[in-house]
């Protein structure tokens, strides 16, 4: 009746009408196949290829673990290298500021302030006797002797 009804409106004149259907289905079935008695025949050729190209790619691959580790160390070797830099300046620096702080404390004149300030005086002549002066008598032993020690009271 629809076919009809348009044919009669003139919507769809029925010569012109085609069928969607152009040609046999593609119905696919599943089928149990049994593989187990086949036997693959190795091929020498393939396997010579494979081995070589196995081959290659192990020499490749060392090749580039041996350049990535040269790489890594070099990047290393830097930093340990800035650090030993930065810690000899370090070490030079204090060097520097040791040998500035030994020479003021061997000034001569501030020993003399510090040694009159704990009471301490110049020693009398003949109190200090010098073991390393040059005297006529050095081929010959040397004796010992005890002489008087004069002690002086402090104020």
């Amino acid at each position: 009746m629809a076919a009809a009804a348009a044919t009669m409106c003139g919507a769809v004149p029925a010569v012109e009408r085609r069928s969607l259907w152009t040609g046999t289905p593609e119905i696919y079935f599943a089928k149990a196949i049994d593989n187990s008695r086949l036997v693959k025949v190795e091929d020498p050729r393939r396997s010579r290829e494979m081995k070589h190209f196995g081959t290659a790619l192990a020499c490749l691959f060392l090749l580039v673990f041996t350049y990535a580790w040269q790489h890594f160390k070099a990047i290393e070797y830097g930093y340990q290298i800035e650090s030993a830099k930065r810690e000899l300046s370090e070490k030079t620096e204090m060097n520097r500021a040791l040998r500035l702080e030994d020479a003021s404390l061997r000034d001569p004149e501030r020993i003399d302030v510090l040694a009159r300030r704990m009471g301490l005086v110049p020693p009398q002549p003949g109190q200090v006797i010098r073991m390393d002066s040059n005297s006529a008598d050095t081929q010959g032993p040397i004796m010992a002797s005890a002489a008087p020690i004069m002690v002086v009271a402090g104020q």
